[in-house]
């Protein structure tokens, strides 16, 4: 008789739930490391009896939200972000770059929410209200003492603590019973209650869960720093991005004084904001216009450079591409991009040469941004497109006109969402002429809107030219006054 096979045992990951027959080190559907794990055949169904309730449950109309308002947090720029400020008992997840200025952020943060407000009323909260306990696990207490010298984040009710336990950070908490708990960061922060070295998954998880429960039992505002991945992701578990209720993105060029920070998911709020800073020797700064950042001053324009409008989240910025063509001395021409999305720069250089007759085989072509912004949108193909032909054929476009659409493979010129926002925010600064895609000043049932709509009353005066194709758009460019 054939012998009867035994059941080979079930290896699963412990993020995404993968299975697989056999032990891999990395997960083959999430793509993650370490958490394949081995599991039984059969697990049995465990029966969980009811027990007493915390709260009792009470018609949705008799609970009480004045808890749930959202506090501002001082800083503009973040509260636009947030929704209008952090909520009592909602927990943050901040993740960047290193060195990129999250501890200078949250550090202003914890000094503005710990600062008694300026008003004359003489009945003020209480000064237990505002503690906020900032707990350092990457630095020691001195060194944040440092930092907080220069940027004047000293204040008598924010208090400083260098740990690296969770039991350890709990009792601090139970001491100072704060408002406001800032953990920098969570990769530094274990327990000896389970198993794996301080920013392990099993770790991670751990934290984040005590954490948590403690944020959602006593109203405090929990902020957790996390570290990114070379691919820049959050580190650690995916699941920790699913507990937390807000998750934050704190990008910037190094080598730039620009940051921005933007909502990648937001139980309170939008998720369409962006918020822009300042960061110096002296502390952050909120930036409520930053457009001219990504502006150059200059007298005379200047062949190579085009001004176009971009849409980040709801805010619309107004800044600057420009482009250098050279004649090459290698067999292979170099293509170059600073703050523009290489593919896409390649795509329009071809529709250049096939659909314009403009050729670049023989040239280098170097193509960045002004200010260390990151142009990622598709409106940047017409600006992007002028200022190269404009660096061939060494021709200036006037100083007051702005391009944007998008580039299609056939040469044609694509309408954009937010054309109407885009051209008020030009306007604004003072720009007279504009390049669009036609179809762009229409209703959304194909009806063309009026000179004396409301949405275009913000940029009367300025003269807007639609196009079909790249084409007609060089042509309409290049002969703007």
């Amino acid at each position: 008789m054939a012998k009867a096979k035994t059941a080979k045992a079930a290896y699963r990951c412990s993020e995404c739930g993968w299975q697989t027959s056999k032990w891999v080190g990395r997960c083959g559907e999430c793509q993650t490391w370490g958490t394949v794990t081995e599991a039984a055949s059969a697990t049995p169904a465990r029966v969980v009896t009811a027990g007493p309730v915390s709260t009792p449950a009470k018609p949705i109309g008799q609970v009480d939200v004045h808890n749930a308002q959202t506090r501002p947090t001082g800083l503009d720029e973040l509260d636009r972000v947030l929704g209008g400020g952090i909520v009592p008992g909602a927990v943050l997840l901040l993740a960047g770059e290193p060195g990129i200025g999250k501890s200078t952020l949250l550090l202003e943060v914890a000094a503005l929410a710990s600062t008694p407000p300026k008003t004359d009323i003489p009945r003020q909260a209480p000064a237990s209200a505002r503690r906020v306990l900032y707990i350092t696990g990457e630095e020691s207490a001195e060194q944040v003492r440092l930092r907080a010298d220069r940027v004047g984040a000293i204040t008598d009710d924010l208090y400083l603590a260098a740990e690296t336990e969770l039991s350890a950070v709990l009792g601090h908490v139970d001491t100072v019973e704060p408002t406001l708990l800032v953990v920098d960061s969570i990769q530094t922060i274990g327990t000896s209650e389970v198993d794996g070295a301080p920013g392990g998954v099993t770790q991670i998880r751990e934290v984040a869960a005590n954490l948590i429960r403690i944020a959602k039992e006593r109203g405090i505002t929990v902020v957790l720093v996390g570290h990114v991945t070379k691919e820049g992701a959050i580190a650690g578990p995916r699941l920790l991005e699913h507990l937390v209720d807000v998750v934050l993105y704190f990008e910037g060029d190094r080598h730039s004084r620009l940051r921005m920070i933007r909502a990648v998911k937001n139980r309170y709020g939008p998720t369409d904001e962006l918020g822009c800073f300042d960061l110096s020797e002296v502390g952050i700064v909120g930036l409520p216009d930053p457009s001219g950042l990504f502006l150059t001053r200059r007298d005379e324009p200047v062949p190579g450079t085009c001004v176009t409008v971009t849409l980040e989240g709801r805010r619309p910025l107004v800044a600057e591409v420009q482009a250098l063509v050279a004649k090459s001395h290698l067999p292979a021409p170099r293509r170059a991009t600073s703050g523009l999305d290489t593919s896409r720069v390649a795509m329009v250089l071809a529709v250049l040469a096939q659909r314009c007759k403009i050729s670049m085989h023989e040239q280098d072509v170097y193509v960045s941004t002004v200010g260390g912004v990151r142009l990622a949108e598709t409106s940047v193909d017409l600006a992007l497109g002028l200022a190269v032909a404009g660096s061939t054929v060494e021709q200036a476009l006037s100083s007051s006109l702005i391009a944007l659409g998008e580039v299609g493979l056939a040469g044609e010129v694509r309408v954009v969402p937010g054309v109407q926002r885009r051209l008020a925010e030009a306007a604004r600064l003072g720009f007279k002429h504009a390049v669009v895609p036609r179809g762009s000043l229409e209703l959304a049932d194909g009806s063309p809107l009026k000179r004396a709509d409301p949405q275009l009353s913000s940029y009367e005066g300025m003269k807007v030219m639609e196009v079909d194709s790249l084409q007609q758009a060089l042509q309409v460019a290049f002969t703007a006054p």
